[in-house]
Formats: C-alpha cells, sequence, structure tokens
C-alpha cells in the first residue's frame, strides 16, 4: 500500500475510534504512558523570533508581558476602514482569550531568540524561494503560487509546530503504538508512529516529514526526517520568516510534555546543515481548549487564487 493512502487509512481508523462510544483509547489506559489526548491551542502572539533591539532578554516581566498583549490587540481591533481584505477581529477571534505570554520570543536558542545564519546553501536559495511567495507577480498559473494560496499547506503543522494567524488548534489521539495531531488549519493531520519503526528511504518524503516516537519518562520525544523542500518556515506570517526554506536535510525532534490538567510544554530542537549555520531550539506552552476542531475547507467558496490568476492574466492582455 502507498506510504500516503496507508496514513490517510490509519488516520481515518484513528478518527473513527475517537468518535465512537467506549472505543477511544488513551495511552495511561491502554500501556501505563502518560495521556496527552485533548483538543489544545498554540495561540500566541509571541514571535518566533525575537525584537532585535530585545537582545538576550528572553522573558518581559509581567507587567512588560500585559503590555505587550495589549499592543497586539489594539492592532487586532484598530484595522483600519479602507483595509477591506476581511476584518481580522471576526476572522481571527476564537471561543477562548488570548493570553499573555512573558517569554519575548519562541527560540530559547541561541541566546539572542532568533534564527541562526543561512549557510552559503540557504542564502544561494533565497530569490527562487522568494518567487514563490505571495508577492509574485509573474505568476503564470496555480503551481507558482504559494502552497498557503493553494490550499496544500499553511507550514504550521511542521515540525516544528508554530501557531498559524488563526485556527491554532489541534487534537491529539493515541492509540498503543500510534499518535495521531489532528489540525485545523489546513486539517492536516500528522501520525507519529511508536512501534519501534525506523525512517523510510531518505526518497519518501512528506510535507510535514516522517514522525517517529518514544516515551522517555513522561515525555514524548519525536523524531521527525524526510522532509520536502517546498514548505516554507513556519506559521504565522506576522510572526514568522516566511522567505526561508528548510532542505530535505532539516530535522526536528520535538518533546511533549504533560505539566497539568490544562498544558502541556513543547520543545523542539531543529537542525538542517544546508540551511542554517547551526541547531535551533524553541519553547512554548499548549493549553486545553473546549474545541471542537472544524475542517478547513479551505476550497470551498475560494475565488482567491482564481482571481489571482486571472486578474495577472488580465493585467498582460491590457500590457500588450
Amino acid at each position: 500500500m502507498d506510504l500516503g493512502l496507508r496514513s490517510l487509512t490509519a488516520t481515518a481508523f484513528m478518527s473513527l475510534c475517537a468518535l465512537l462510544p467506549g472505543t477511544a483509547t488513551s495511552q495511561s489506559s491502554a500501556d501505563q504512558q502518560p495521556d496527552l489526548q485533548g483538543l489544545w491551542t498554540n495561540d500566541t502572539y509571541t514571535p518566533l523570533e525575537r525584537a532585535v533591539e530585545l537582545g538576550d532578554k528572553a522573558f518581559f516581566t509581567a507587567d512588560e508581558a500585559a503590555a505587550f498583549l495589549a499592543s497586539r490587540l489594539a492592532d487586532l481591533h484598530g484595522q483600519e476602514a479602507d483595509d477591506i481584505h476581511y476584518d481580522d477581529a471576526i476572522w481571527q477571534a476564537e471561543t477562548y482569550a488570548k493570553v499573555a505570554n512573558r517569554r519575548t520570543s519562541l527560540i530559547v536558542s541561541p541566546s539572542n531568540g532568533r534564527l541562526p545564519p543561512l549557510t552559503p546553501l540557504g542564502e544561494s536559495r533565497l530569490p527562487q524561494q522568494r518567487a514563490t511567495q505571495r508577492a509574485n507577480a509573474a505568476a503564470t498559473g496555480a503551481q507558482s503560487r504559494s502552497l498557503g494560496e493553494r490550499c496544500i499547506s499553511w507550514g504550521n503543522v511542521g515540525p516544528p509546530m508554530v501557531p498559524p494567524t488563526y485556527n491554532a488548534n489541534l487534537q491529539i489521539l493515541q492509540a498503543p503504538g500510534l499518535v495521531t495531531i489532528r489540525h485545523e488549519m489546513m486539517h492536516d493531520v500528522r501520525l507519529i508512529y511508536l512501534d519501534g519503526r525506523a525512517h523510510p528511504s531518505p526518497s519518501v518524503q512528506w510535507l510535514a516529514g516522517h514522525s517517529v516516537g518514544r516515551w522517555e519518562g513522561q515525555t514524548l520525544v519525536v523524531d521527525t526526517a524526510n522532509f520536502t523542500s517546498r514548505t516554507n518556515f513556519r506559521g504565522s506570517p506576522a510572526n514568522t520568516r516566511q522567505d526561508i526554506f528548510a532542505s530535505e536535510r532539516l530535522h526536528v525532534v520535538e518533546r511533549f510534555t504533560r505539566t497539568g490538567e490544562d498544558t502541556i510544554d513543547y520543545a523542539f530542537t531543529v537542525e538542517d546543515p544546508d540551511t542554517w549555520t547551526a541547531p535551533w531550539s524553541g519553547e512554548m506552552e499548549v493549553r486545553r481548549v473546549d474545541g471542537p476542531i472544524y475542517e478547513y475547507a479551505c476550497h470551498e467558496g475560494n475565488y482567491g487564487l482564481a482571481n489571482i490568476l486571472s486578474a495577472l492574466a488580465a493585467e498582460k492582455r491590457a500590457a500588450k
């Protein structure tokens, strides 16, 4: 069976089990492993990279954190009247409140809270990568637009899981030998195999990589490889560098540790010797939410991509 089809089949089975009474199983009851199941959000205004002017200041004071949150909320509700894309305050609203975070960046290493410098090879890829972003006015077809505009991947699934602008919600399901993470945006699903299997040949690739895991005490450790080079880094355009793509040599290690009834500590380390001069690490809190997780039917009633391409075609005709 094709690996992608097998993943979809396993995902469908896990989702069905979660919905049928009496069939959902947790690791804590199935094989005495910690229970990470539930509906969660990694929503945050904390940027991936720290503002340069903050230097090595890793944490705000409580008052500074509250002020930072207030400033972001003011921006959200202070949208200009002639900004007609959509109303951010409605579009990005959730059933839970935004919360203050004392961290000044999701990145905790290097100490400046910023991505390491690009390698020469990483630098050499930038012109082509930037040409695939939203600002690409020379687009000739859907394939020349970003994966986000094409409703294929927003990049927030990662790994690492950096929150998108909105719909930063996910569901964790567990069964013996398998953990499934179902994301609301763009309805992506990750399978994490706990049965001792190795990663397949590097020639077999996924946008979100291939994940295998193990338990170290109360912590789920997930090792992911077998990425493609087609998903940019990552998450909300307001919080994340969208102009950098990792390579096929990307390797990510994540650690999920239940820290309370309603919290999971999520930590990760990223390395890619063809992109960054050194590994880098981040950490954030994942919070329980009531849910539910909705289907993100990106193409249903979506005229954006067709209108972008038709407008570009019209401009080219007018210029002749």
